[in-house]
């Protein structure tokens, strides 16, 4: 077989503890079934916690917002709602969920396509609604005077932000308006005045270019002034989400696989993939065409880092740091971190079915989940999952490295759970468990569902009855609730007084 190719999962203390619980993990799966989503609560709050340090770090205030699509789990939502960060939610269904979980209304932010109802319901409880067009501002004005409501809190949303003088534009958006148009929004803000608060703007952007975002947050400040200026007293900038995940321990890794999977791509090795899938590149007469149609799995500066990098970058018309043009203008700073506020809180666990040789070097490994179960490569994630043995004694330590295709448990040729050759450190067998680690973010329920009435993965939260500093992660015991079942208070219980 060739030099192993790994892509490693990066695991942080609690959930590398979790991993090496193997028996705890073999119960739970035992008895709920596989796949199995797994949430650590506990998590969620110590990276909310590492955003509020950043906040910190700049003299900055204002709500870092949970972007709620980014995992459904109601002890993840309501640990959250222990602390004291807000909500986004972009549906009915959502905000319905938020309420219920503890979230009071000042706390929560509608966002995103909005349907009458989803809108009625925000301005019903007094959550914020972010506002996407003038004709979406219309809509919610008039259901506040319908109803008699109090004045609703609402965000501009903008798009289409340029610097003068700086030859960078940020990407087309199909959410906000052009910042071009700000006039006209205002003028619709003005009509409503009797209906509508105008707290603030902001911008979303699908991109992890932190030059984009600096022309968009420069965008949001100057368009805050013209608001001022036009007798409206906002007071925060929402610059979004995407803060990011690094999935990968090792960056050398990530920069060695993409190499290989170009050559392969070019024929100058063989093929990594199954049927030859190149993940969007393509070999067009001996050249490379196409571009990697994935995640950038290593990012050394992600999530709160990625935040606190782009506070200090210098505005890029005005020059000063980004922070200081909010912090000159007292300016809050609302964030909706949704990927990079699940880092490390959830693990995906799949049993192992059968083991079998293929045509090429390679095993073929089918699990009991399919790749709805486990959205990585759906959303363009490469990393290898962590092996969980049934027994200590099952370790196959002298087997050496493999190189194996997952396979999912549906009737579908396309059913793939990885399109390429994963190398594991040895041979599984059947009755293990394959681990996918950092799933909660996007890729553990974005896209699951019942086809072939195979089960959708339950969901369960799990925690420590003991500190790290008391016990250590490893020697403290580890509990579990059903994901509907789990709230704050647990903890207390298990752990004793705070």
């Amino acid at each position: 077989m060739d030099v192993p190719l790994y892509l490693e999962p990066r695991l942080e203390s609690r959930l590398a503890s979790l991993l090496r619980a193997r028996t705890f993990l073999h119960t739970l799966t035992d008895g709920l079934g596989s796949p199995l989503n797994v949430v650590l609560p506990d998590r969620i709050a110590e990276n909310l916690a590492a955003f509020r340090a950043v906040y910190r770090r700049h003299h900055l205030s204002g709500g870092i917002f949970f972007a709620h699509k980014a995992n459904r789990s109601s002890a993840l939502v309501r640990r959250l709602a222990a602390t004291d960060a807000a909500v986004d939610v972009a549906s009915l269904g959502e905000l319905q969920h938020a309420m219920g979980c503890g979230f009071a209304p000042d706390r929560i932010m509608a966002t995103g396509p909005k349907n009458p109802e989803f809108l009625w319901l925000a301005a019903r409880t007094g959550a914020a609604v972010n506002i996407d067009s003038p004709a979406e501002l219309d809509e919610l004005a008039a259901l506040v005077r319908d109803y008699g409501l109090p004045r609703a809190r609402v965000l501009l949303r903008l798009s289409g932000f340029c610097a003068s003088g700086v030859k960078l534009l940020t990407r087309q958006s199909r959410f906000g308006t052009a910042q071009g148009e700000l006039d006209g929004l205002l003028k619709a803000a003005e009509r409503h005045g009797d209906a509508v608060e105008l707290t603030g703007v902001g911008y979303h952007l699908d991109t992890t270019s932190p030059a984009e975002k600096a022309v968009a947050l420069e965008g949001c400040v100057k368009a805050l002034d013209t608001c001022r200026a036009r007798g409206f007293t906002p007071r925060a900038v929402d610059i979004g989400g995407g803060f990011g995940t690094d999935y990968l321990a090792d960056g050398a890794q990530w920069q060695r696989y993409t190499t290989e999977l170009t050559n392969a791509a070019l024929g100058t090795r063989p093929p990594m993939t199954w049927r030859r899938h190149t993940y969007g590149l393509r070999n067009e007469n001996g050249t490379l065409r196409g571009a990697l149609a994935l995640y950038p799995a290593h990012r050394p500066t992600a999530g709160a880092q990625y935040l606190d990098a782009l506070l200090s970058l210098p505005a890029p018309s005005l020059g000063r740091p980004l922070a200081t043009l909010l912090l000159e203008n007292l300016y809050e700073l609302h964030t909706e971190p949704g990927r990079a506020l699940v880092d490390q809180c959830g693990v995906t666990l799949a049993r192992v079915l059968e083991v079998r040789g293929t045509e090429s070097d390679h095993l073929l490994v089918r699990l009991d989940a399919n790749a709805d179960d486990i959205g990585l490569e759906e959303h363009g994630v490469l990393v290898d999952p962590v092996l969980v043995p049934r027994a200590a004694s099952c370790d196959a330590a002298g087997t050496g490295p493999v190189a194996v295709y997952l396979a999912g448990n549906l009737c579908l040729e396309a059913d793939m759970i990885t399109r390429r050759a994963v190398h594991l450190p040895a041979a599984p067998r059947p009755g293990d468990l394959l681990a996918f680690a950092n799933t909660a973010g996007y890729c553990m329920d974005f896209s699951a569902d019942e086809a072939q009435q195979q089960p959708v993965a339950r969901k369960v939260a799990v925690w420590q009855d003991e500190t790290a500093e008391d016990a250590g992660q490893d020697a403290a015991a580890w509990h579990w609730s059903l994901d509907e079942q789990y709230w704050p208070h647990m903890i207390r219980r298990t752990k004793g007084p705070a």
